[in-house]
């Protein structure tokens, strides 16, 4: 049987694989997994530790410039926060933003990081693709119900500065 202090450095180890953690967090956690299991072996009462979900800083100041903070469990240094809220929390955007009373139409990620997406995407005309890709979606359900369709409008295109 392992002693306890394997059991708890196994613990904090599959929780240090999906958490990026200091060395000072992981020798912390290790010596509070370790007291709890030894004090659950013994038979001592383990006080519940309650969680708290209070952010520490507003939702407007969790998106940032170059990085996204989550405010669920405060870790920051993001680009976007959708795969960490699935990941990590087991939540969709659309309840973090309803639970944080974020805009629905507000993006989760850092601000440089949409306009870098925007600038390639414009970059290589992805908008016409897009706009060409409706157009012919279009027509063909109009096709199907028999009845003609608008010529769609054509994406702009952007312009590049030498």
């Amino acid at each position: 049987m392992s002693t306890l202090l394997e059991l708890a450095a196994s613990l904090v180890e599959s929780h240090a694989s999906t958490t990026a953690m200091t060395t000072e967090q992981l020798l912390e956690e290790i010596n509070l997994v370790y007291k709890t299991l030894k004090n659950l072996e013994e038979g001592v009462a383990v006080p519940v530790i309650a969680e708290v979900n209070a952010p520490t800083i507003s939702a407007k100041q969790s998106i940032r410039p170059n990085e996204v903070i989550c405010l669920i469990c405060g870790k920051g240094g993001m680009k976007t926060l959708s795969r960490h809220l699935s990941t990590a929390h087991d939540m969709k955007p659309g309840e973090y933003k309803r639970q944080f009373g974020i805009a629905s139409n507000q993006p989760l990620t850092a601000k440089k990081f949409s306009e870098s997406r925007k600038k390639f995407a414009l970059d290589r005309g992805l908008a016409d693709n897009l706009a060409k890709a409706r157009a012919v979606r279009m027509a063909n359900i109009a096709e199907a119900k028999g009845t003609k369709v608008k010529k769609a409008p054509q994406a702009k295109k952007a312009v590049k500065k030498v």
